[in-house]
């Protein structure tokens, strides 16, 4: 599947739904919806992005999705079973999250605090320090376990997927993914 640039366009300022089951145990929170994700309304489905090889690699998910094409209900059914939620800090489709103003990081945190007060995840993994500083006031934070739950739930920060975040490659995205996953308790293969 691709999509010319004028497709993409079309989708700026798109939403697509969260991927959350009834019984989430860890929440990752993207940054927003890029264009490629909201065509789709998959999230993380850009061609090159790493987040699901590193899920993959982490022992996390037992097969690659067809991320690119879109997610078919049964990977839906699949990751969601699994007990993996996906949302967003942003709602909004945009090119690079560096489009979004900091009014909307910070209104995407409020939302966030109550989607975990209501789904109750266990872990509530944040890809991405520098949009977590922004969104959350805390110019210090660091990649890790934060000092402070979220609505009850245990949070981390970890890297971003994104091919823009040129400091992580697949094998220590899947390190970082790997933990939280067995924060949440989730099951995790260990033969990778």
């Amino acid at each position: 599947m691709s999509f010319t640039r004028a497709e993409l366009e079309s989708y700026r300022d798109a939403t697509i739904p969260d991927l959350v089951g009834p019984d989430v145990r860890l929440l990752f929170v993207g940054i927003n919806p890029g264009l490629w994700t909201a065509a789709t309304r998959t999230p993380f489905a850009r061609p090159g992005n790493r987040f699901w090889p590193a899920l993959l690699e982490a022992g996390v998910i037992p097969r690659l999705p067809g991320y690119a094409r879109g997610l078919t209900d049964a990977e839906r059914a699949e990751i969601t079973g699994a007990g993996i939620g996906i949302t967003n800090l942003v709602a909004r489709a945009t090119a690079r999250a560096d489009e979004l103003s900091t009014a909307e990081l910070r209104a995407g945190a409020e939302r966030l605090v109550e989607n975990v007060a209501a789904w109750r995840p266990r872990v509530v993994a944040m890809l991405g320090v520098t949009a977590y500083r922004v969104a959350f006031g805390a110019r210090k934070a660091a990649v890790g376990r934060q000092p402070e739950p979220l609505a009850g739930a245990e949070l981390w920060v970890v890297p971003n997927p994104s091919g823009l975040n040129a400091h992580e490659d697949v094998a220590s995205l899947a390190r970082a993914y790997g933990e939280v996953a067995r924060a949440a308790g989730l099951s995790v293969r260990m033969d990778r």
